[in-house]
This record gives C-alpha cells, sequence and structure tokens, in this order.
C-alpha cells in the first residue's frame, strides 16, 4: 500500500458532450465513479499530477471547469459522508494489473 496516497474528490462542469466523454475516461483511469460528474481517486503525488496535465489537455478553459478537492492522507481521511438513495461505497487500496 502507497503510503504516499491522499483521497481526492474531482468534480466537473464540462459544457460539450464530447469533451465531457473524454474527461470522464481520463476520471474512470484514476478513481471510482460516484455520480454524474464526481469521483472519488486515492493517488500519490505523480498520479496527481499525471492526472491533472490529462484534464487540463482535454478541457477548454473558457468554458469548462474541474476541482480537484484533496481530502488528505488517504490512509488516515475518515470520511463523513451522508448519503441519500444509493448507497456510498468508500473508495478502497486495490492492486491495478498494468
Amino acid at each position: 500500500m502507497a503510503l504516499n496516497e491522499r483521497l481526492y474528490v474531482v468534480a466537473y462542469d464540462i459544457s460539450d458532450r464530447r469533451r465531457w466523454q473524454r474527461v470522464f475516461n481520463i476520471m474512470k483511469g484514476y478513481g471510482a465513479w460516484l455520480q454524474l460528474s464526481v469521483f472519488q481517486c486515492r493517488l500519490t503525488p505523480r498520479r496527481r499530477v499525471e492526472m491533472a496535465m490529462k484534464l487540463e489537455q482535454a478541457i477548454h478553459h473558457g468554458d469548462d471547469h474541474v476541482l480537484i478537492l484533496d481530502l488528505g492522507p488517504a490512509d488516515k481521511v475518515e470520511l463523513k459522508v451522508e448519503s441519500l438513495g444509493k448507497t456510498f461505497q468508500k473508495l478502497e487500496r486495490k492492486p491495478h494489473i498494468i
């Protein structure tokens, strides 16, 4: 388990359907999809920078908006989430084979 992972919530508002799909596909590689334009991510500093660079290239800066919320060290954050409707699942660390 990476000791330097941090927990992030990434939310975005993309004005064009194709760019939205591009951003969605980028985000699927970095975290768990929570809602329409919201992802929960556990990232090392390197992966966070990599994700931000890909998002920077995918969006139109005058039309689109991406928020990256740093919640703190992934193994120390005690999430307090109130979920109405569908069940919220905390993102657990799992190995990824590349």
